[in-house]
């Protein structure tokens, strides 16, 4: 892979997530950013905007076209999820998707076993440390029910890779188990939270200490899709330098880009400009700025 396929692996990976923390930018200052965005546009996702604000994004929108994923917080009913997605049919605001915890009802927005209809948009659902396997298990035999992946009703886990203030931040041997375990069943994901840098480093600030890099997990994914064993996934996860990392992802060919992006569907980032300024920085792909 040149740098110009690396590009390419990253088109549409990062969600925008200025409205979550660490954040927690105000929604109509994220609709205005987003929609002017043009430094690395090709990178960005949706934006990720909570569940409960589809009447403010449309009137925030202004008409203009706008894709956004709406985020209920584990525990959340999914009532306001598809009175949400009711309300923006019809508007310039698009559903790329609804996320949810893995609550008993998340399968309503689905849809039954013979026809998989649902709220007609991809549905991610949030992997819980309680009941993992379990968890991962269930959204799997749904996503396998599921039409093909690029379908309006792809099926996929979400796990969440920072630390917030009912979550211990995920050690390289957790996201390894994840990432393994999501390989191992075929099973689409995103992530979410924490993923703010290119490289696994210690960062200050509010959610300061470890954190993990964009390049570590691409790297640490292409070695479980290759049949990598988990001390070679951790150790990847753990890795501080580009060098072990870069040397594994610069040789992929295009369909193995495509198959990891397959896995990897997105990330959501509350500051979508940081991992790719880092990775411009890298020389991995081309500053816009």
């Amino acid at each position: 892979m040149s740098t110009r396929l690396l590009e390419q692996l990253l088109d549409g990976l990062i969600d925008d997530a200025a409205v979550f923390p660490p954040g927690l930018a105000p929604l109509p200052q994220a609709v205005d950013e987003h929609l002017e965005r043009t430094a690395y546009r090709r990178y960005i996702g949706p934006l990720l905007v909570p569940a409960t604000s589809a009447a403010e994004v449309v009137s925030l929108a202004g008409g203009a076209a706008l894709r956004v994923g709406l985020i209920a917080r584990p525990g959340m009913p999914i009532e306001p999820v598809t009175d949400s997605v009711a309300t923006l049919r019809g508007s310039s605001v698009q559903v790329a998707g609804v996320e949810v915890g893995a609550a008993a009802d998340w399968r309503s927005l689905v849809g039954d076993d013979q026809a998989i209809a649902g709220v007609g948009v991809p549905v991610t659902v949030e992997i819980p440390r309680d009941g993992f396997d379990a968890a991962l298990d269930a959204v799997a035999e749904v996503a396998r029910r599921a039409p093909a992946p690029e379908a309006d009703s792809r099926v996929q886990a979400k796990f969440r890779t920072g630390a917030t203030e009912t979550w211990a931040w995920p050690d390289e041997a957790e996201l390894a188990r994840f990432l393994i375990g999501c390989v191992e069943r075929d099973l689409p994901f995103k992530l979410t939270g924490g993923l703010h840098h290119a490289l696994r480093a210690d960062h200050p600030g509010p959610d300061g200490g470890p954190q993990h890099g964009l390049l570590n997990v691409l790297a640490a994914l292409t070695c479980v899709i290759d049949g990598g064993d988990a001390a070679t996934v951790t150790g990847l996860l753990a890795e501080r330098t580009p060098e072990p990392l870069t040397s594994i992802l610069l040789p992929l060919l295009p369909e193995q880009a495509d198959d990891l992006r397959r896995h990897f569907t997105a990330y959501g980032c509350c500051g979508v400009l940081d991992p790719v300024r880092e990775l411009a920085e890298l020389d991995l792909i081309d500053p816009q700025e």
